[in-house]
């Protein structure tokens, strides 16, 4: 941690589900790693009544397992983890905080970085409740918020929430986490693209196609039923999670690697995005349920909400014009995966004798971003022992091979460091949050009114027959090259 004052990290909702899946694990990974400051502590804040010892046992637990050994280095880490019962949305509970933290750190309370791991909806209450308490006051040092997604649920109320924070804090005080922009392999697209030549020269529409995105789950919507039902799959995953990828595929060569340098060229692209017109939502996107989605709990039994998605969208800049990026996502599909198809054009003049009716199937670039994590390269060569047939091959890359198993580490330990370090490169600002709900709302209004037509899907498969024929009416086709399964 790049920092001379003690830092304390507040978790709001400690007992909650994401800070024994991630916070806590991806925390003690970076103390193993020693890149947390020595005086570093870990305050828990949640409604329910515990205490420091209770707080560090469940927290193990969560680390380790059940029946779990723990070991010195977790000793080490636990002596910085407490806890005080807390009601972030109560002023007097905020009082004690305050007298907490000054406990812990005596009567220069240094850096404090807010977690909100909370219900989406109290994170204005929330943020209005630390100011009026004085514990956004950057007099004895930084104050920072780290806000989970959803961040809105459409425009109006994402433009809401955003100024509600700002009557609060400073834009560089607001950390705004997609947890996919901390993914080792999302990074790498920018490594891929800026730090390798023979690239970037050909990252334009003079050569690319298109561009497909995907973000499949072979799970169903299980637990979360209810809040499922309510959001779908545009504004779970598309809003955030694929116009981010989208954004950083397409983004223009930032100046340097600073947060606004790159955050501004990812603005860029999301403001070029081409809106849909009403018209143009039953054209250009596909909506689909998949079978018995209306059985899960929590599900109404006549619900409309979509499962699947597929959209077709076009970026009006110079590099782009005329490349279509066809996005989807879905859940209960056939395998888990998220991939970038880099699509080139066929070549201009076909010199080899090839048997009448087949042509040379275009190069594609893969960018596979998980489960099998890498990157594979499509070309032609030449079948030996013949005078001119052909053979698709693949150039691969796997992170395992290559740096060893386990070697990437759970993206919420870069983004719980970058926000220690003040670094807000991978974290969204609040004009790319608006951008993004600009381009989902026009579908979103033409969905609700039951338009186009959901289409059905059986479970384990690659999503309805629709999204075949969605593609190619283009002449096109869904592409596939990470992992062994092909849609």
């Amino acid at each position: 941690m790049k920092t001379e004052r003690p830092t304390t990290l507040v978790i709001f909702g400690a007992s909650g589900d994401l800070t024994r899946r991630k916070l806590v694990p991806s925390l003690f990974s970076l103390h193993v790693k020693s890149r947390l400051q020595e005086t570093f502590k870990l305050l828990g804040v949640a409604r329910s009544p515990s205490d420091d010892r209770a707080f560090r046992a469940e927290m193990r637990q969560a680390v380790f397992g059940e029946g779990g050994q723990a070991t010195a280095a977790w000793e080490a880490f636990a002596s910085r983890l407490h806890y005080t019962q807390a009601d972030p949305a109560d002023p007097v509970s905020m009082e004690n905080l305050q007298r907490r933290l000054a406990e812990l750190r005596g009567q220069e309370i240094g850096n404090v970085l807010f977690y909100l791991a909370i219900p989406p909806q109290a994170y204005a209450d929330v943020v209005a409740t630390l100011a009026d308490a004085g514990l956004t006051s950057t007099q004895d040092g930084w104050r920072r918020v780290v806000i989970e997604k959803p961040f809105g649920s459409d425009l109006a109320s994402a433009h809401a929430l955003n100024e509600a924070i700002h009557a609060h804090l400073q834009e560089d005080q607001i950390y705004r986490i997609d947890h996919y922009l901390g993914k080792e392999t999302v990074q790498n697209i920018l490594v891929f693209r800026f730090a390798n030549s023979i690239f970037e020269p050909v990252w334009n529409r003079n050569y690319i196609d298109n561009v497909q995105i995907t973000v499949a789950e072979s799970v169903g919507v299980e637990h979360r039923g209810p809040f499922y039902d309510s959001v779908g799959v545009l504004r779970d995953v598309f809003q955030n999670h694929v116009l981010q990828l989208l954004s950083i595929a397409a983004m223009e060569p930032p100046a340097s690697f600073q947060a606004d340098a790159l955050r501004n060229e990812r603005v860029k692209v999301l403001s070029s995005v081409r809106l849909l017109s009403e018209s143009d939502v039953a054209r250009h996107t596909l909506r689909a349920q998949y079978q018995g989605y209306r059985k899960e709990r929590g599900v109404a039994v006549d619900s409309q909400t979509a499962t699947y998605a597929a959209l077709r969208l076009h970026i009006d800049n110079w590099r782009w014009q005329g490349v279509p990026f066809y996005l989807r996502s879905g859940k209960a599909l056939a395998d888990k995966t998220t991939q970038i198809s880099i699509q080139f054009k066929s070549v201009p003049h076909l010199m080899f004798p090839l048997p009448r009716g087949m042509a040379i199937r275009p190069n594609a670039l893969f960018l596979c971003l998980q489960p099998d994590e890498g990157i594979h390269l499509r070309f032609e060569a030449k079948v030996p022992d013949t005078v001119s047939d052909m053979r698709t091959v693949d150039m691969e890359f796997h992170y395992a091979e290559d740096f060893g198993p386990g070697a990437i580490p759970e993206a919420y330990e870069r983004l719980l460091l970058d926000a220690l370090n003040g670094d807000a490169s991978l974290y969204t600002r609040a004009d790319s949050i608006e951008l993004a709900w600009a381009i989902i709302d026009p579908i979103t209004r033409v969905w609700e009114r039951g338009k186009p037509t959901l289409a059905r899907y059986d479970q384990g498969s690659w999503g309805p027959p629709e999204a075949d024929l969605f593609i190619a009416g283009d002449d096109r086709s869904w592409s596939m090259g990470c992992g062994e399964h092909a849609a």
